[in-house]
């Protein structure tokens, strides 16, 4: 399923690896939550009427990686890959055809992408991607901007994972 340990990020890190250290830090957390649950595990919600589910938290991170990384950053035109216009939430609209290998896979393949459009890339680059004003965002912008967005919801993927079968822990 998915890795059991965490890379504990650097405490004297320059800033660009200190940036990624927390970022893959808190990716690594997310995969840690799904560790060792079955599928129906996975899609168990929180509480109602929240249908809020890890499988969901899965998808939408990959959306996320996929639009930060792809459609900003590079201003590549890439599809989405789990809601539609009529379903704008759709990434966490999990059906019985979902699965975990298709979510994972999804996930892993934007954040291989999130590296490769990265590496050549100072923290300085501007996006190509506007925000809703027009500006241009820098990574180190869209770093800071990720590991937020994952800190957010690995909050609540240890709610859900607790729920799921007790296991706590950061």
């Amino acid at each position: 399923m998915a890795s059991s340990e965490r890379t504990e990020p650097s405490i004297t890190a320059g800033e660009r690896d200190m940036l990624e250290g927390w970022l893959d830090f808190h990716r690594e957390t997310l995969a840690l939550k799904c560790v060792g649950l079955d599928d129906k595990q996975l899609r168990e919600p929180s509480v109602p009427p929240s249908d809020l589910n890890l499988l969901g938290l899965v998808r939408h991170m990959a959306e996320v990686e996929r639009h930060w990384f792809r459609r900003i950053l590079v201003g590549e035109d890439v599809s989405p890959l789990f809601y539609t216009e009529e379903d704008p939430d759709g990434d966490h609209h999990v059906t019985t055809d979902d699965t975990w290998e298709q979510a994972h896979g999804a996930w892993q393949n934007e954040i291989s992408r999130a590296r490769e459009h990265t590496a050549p890339r100072s923290l300085d680059d501007l996006s190509a991607g506007t925000s809703k004003s027009g500006e241009q965002f820098n990574l180190r912008w869209i770093y800071v901007h990720m590991i937020e967005e994952y800190a957010r919801h690995n909050g609540h993927a240890d709610l859900l994972r607790e729920r799921i079968d007790g296991a706590t822990g950061d």
